[in-house]
């Protein structure tokens, strides 16, 4: 897949369905050091959000039901080489300062997703994510097709930026979209907040950790 064009076509369209274990996906965004440990260079960027959402303890709660229910938990870390050259837009805006600041190098503790969310036995790890988006550049929307995926849902960081940047894709592609309000986190309640209640309403069925984990076991 390359990441470009339409996973289905518009009279295939997932959007709406109900949900389905089998057919549904968690996309977690960046759970890595870099923002969740202390100790990572955006961490106090963004633990004033996480602190009042509790968000990565609500991520760790909703991949294991996830799991328990027999849905897929896929991973997305971004990681950069050192020299940066395979950054896809360093002169400009956020992707300008993870290079400035040499954010997220590979193969460094500061891009290993954190101890909270390792990977567990069964999970998947999207490889090649270099720029916000989760899908141009990288095997996520084989990883969902190979697995007969039609729901999306998302967590992570940062909501306004790369959660809402990969929620708007899925949607376009045709996927059922859903975003977990309280597992995302952002570098102010403002701009969390103004997805999560704004933005995220027109691309997304918006939910919190705890509805959608009623919705589903009210509908599966």
């Amino acid at each position: 897949m390359s990441g470009t064009g339409r996973t289905f076509a518009p009279d295939a369209a997932h959007g709406g369905e109900t949900l389905n274990p089998e057919t549904t996906a968690l996309v977690m965004i960046e759970f890595q050091n870099e923002f969740v440990t202390e100790g990572g260079k955006l961490h106090d960027a963004v633990k004033g959000v996480m602190t009042e959402t509790g968000m990565l303890g609500k991520a760790v709660e909703v991949c294991a039901f996830a799991r328990k229910r027999g849905m897929k938990v896929i991973h997305a870390p971004i990681s950069f080489k050192e020299d940066m050259t395979d950054n896809p837009n360093k002169g400009l805006g956020i992707l300008k300062g993870c290079s400035d600041d040499k954010l997220f190098l590979a193969e460094t503790w500061n891009s290993k997703i954190c101890d909270e969310m390792t990977p567990a036995e069964g999970d998947l790890v999207v490889s090649g994510k270099r720029g916000l988006d989760a899908f141009p550049g990288t095997d996520l929307e084989e990883l969902l097709v190979s697995n007969k995926i039609t729901t999306v849902v998302l967590g992570g960081f940062l909501t306004n930026c790369c959660v809402e940047s990969t929620m708007r894709t899925a949607y376009e592609k045709g996927f059922n979209v859903v975003t977990l309000t309280d597992c995302c986190a952002g570098t102010s309640m403002e701009g969390h907040s103004a997805a999560t209640a704004g933005t995220f309403g027109m691309f997304s069925q918006p939910m919190t950790k705890d509805e959608f984990v009623a919705k589903f076991q009210n509908e599966s």
